[in-house]
């Protein structure tokens, strides 16, 4: 048995784990990240990038297939999945080769292994030891499944439904959340049927109403069928299709179901309660500074309660790094870590929605102004309906901003500003935004709430 000794020890080389080993390294502290598959983690090779890299396929022929209306002469002749393949896998490519190139440059040692905590604190992987004055967890979450519903063949999780060799004709996703709406917006736009079944009343329900809503038509007119507040009563699978059926009767066939029903904490086996770490229901329980119940052991990213985001995980990853360090860092509320989903139309937030701050103000404490993409010229040029909605407390600040509509996950950092830095509408409203740009919707937004609407009623 070997022992290495660093200042401090990650496992899990995703984006908080990362980010938490590049910040340490600026700070001067010696890491060693360890990483039992890529470092990445789920987000670049499983996740985020090439479901974005499909999602941008998918827009791609949605512009071919439309592009007479503005008078170019195309059409979509056929869809090559090889060449599909080979696109998406070249992006995660580059970006894997320029985040190993870049732990290279910081001087972090990484390992290749399956890592389990142990007392000290350190990490034991195979008959090593990596020891460090402190310990960053973060392994990351794993797709879940229902009861009775087994992944594989023609069930898929979002993992394998990315390595599909095929484009399906049919598919019933299982799921009305964030990944479940981005696959089936993608794969409707490339000409596949697709069936949602969601049980809760609205799709990303997380979302504003006014969102879900706008989102639910826009997928009705593309075709997308959404069965709402719908409870799974069984899953038969054959070599050739799948079925599925509802409590309410309905029965469902496609070549393939998607479990989009989401993720669960990558946890088990680690040997954290051994090590003194708690858990509840497969999470790591952590205080507001992100320090578990064992000395010098720290927790970040999907294993940490709350939203599952590549960018909370960089973020608490930078921040346990700033804290170890000393800094005292400040925390970010959840409230003001931006949500996008990438489907078509977009749909991006940050803050609380109009329910939530009346539940926290109380109802005539708040106010809120909802702005119509169809005003705003960008939005016609392009061709994407909407609403910009923004919710503030009376004669106080901005506390909610909430977007559906194409392109508007490219306006939300306005909105995590206006939110974070407690501005009020009469704040923004001097501030001029370009025409014509997307941008003017949440303009017009604020000017309204300012009492000073520009073109709107």
């Amino acid at each position: 048995m070997s022992e290495h000794v660093f200042d401090a020890v990650v496992l899990g080389g995703g984006s908080g784990g990362y980010a938490a080993a590049i910040r340490l390294s600026e700070l001067g502290r010696s890491v060693a990240l360890i990483e039992k598959d890529k470092v990445g983690g789920t987000c670049l090779h499983r996740g985020c990038v090439p479901t974005k890299a499909l999602l941008h396929v998918a827009e791609v022929a949605d512009v071919a297939r439309d592009a007479a209306s503005v008078g170019v002469i195309a059409e979509v002749q056929g869809l090559d999945p090889d060449r599909m393949r080979a696109y998406r896998e070249g992006i995660v490519a580059k970006k894997h080769q320029g985040l190993q190139g870049l732990l290279a440059a910081r001087g972090i040692t990484v390992v290749a292994g399956e890592g389990t905590l142990v007392s000290g604190p350190a990490v034991a992987v195979g008959d090593d030891i990596y020891r460090g004055a402190d310990v960053i967890i973060a392994t990351g979450s794993y797709s879940r499944t229902l009861p009775g519903v087994e992944v594989g063949g023609r069930i898929l999780t979002s993992e394998t439904a990315l390595e599909l060799p095929e484009v399906p004709r049919r598919v019933i996703v299982l799921g009305g959340g964030v990944i479940g709406v981005e696959f089936a917006s993608l794969w409707r736009s490339l000409g596949v049927d697709v069936v949602i079944v969601e049980a809760l009343d609205h799709l990303v329900p997380n979302e504003d109403p006014v969102l879900s809503k706008g989102l639910e038509r826009a997928f009705r007119k593309r075709g997308i069928v959404s069965h709402l507040g719908a409870r799974v009563a069984g899953v038969d699978a054959s070599p050739a299709e799948v079925s599925v059926r509802l409590e309410n009767g309905t029965s469902l066939t496609a070549d393939y179901l998607l479990v989009a029903v989401g993720r669960g904490p990558a946890t088990a086996g680690l040997g954290l309660e051994e090590a003194g770490v708690a858990l509840d229901r497969g999470f790591v329980v952590t205080d507001d500074r992100l320090r578990t119940d064992a000395a010098h052991v720290w927790a970040v990213g999907d294993i940490v309660p709350g939203l599952q985001l590549a960018h909370r995980s960089f973020q608490q990853g930078v921040f346990v790094a700033e804290e170890i360090a000393g800094l005292d860092p400040v925390i970010v509320p959840e409230a003001q870590i931006p949500r996008v989903t990438y489907s078509h139309p977009e749909v991006a937030s940050v803050g609380l929605t109009e329910a939530q701050a009346a539940d926290a103000h109380g109802r005539d404490r708040v106010a809120a102004y909802e702005y119509n993409l169809a005003g705003n010229a960008k939005s016609e040029i392009i061709g994407t309906g909407g609403v910009a909605k923004v919710v503030r407390i009376v004669d106080g600040p901005i506390v909610g901003v909430h977007l559906v509509g194409d392109r508007v996950g490219e306006l939300i950092s306005e909105g995590q500003l206006a939110v974070g830095w407690e501005a009020h509408p009469e704040d923004i409203a001097p501030f001029v935004h370009a025409h014509p740009t997307q941008s003017e919707a949440l303009g017009e937004a604020f000017l309204a709430l300012a009492g000073k609407p520009l073109h709107a009623l």
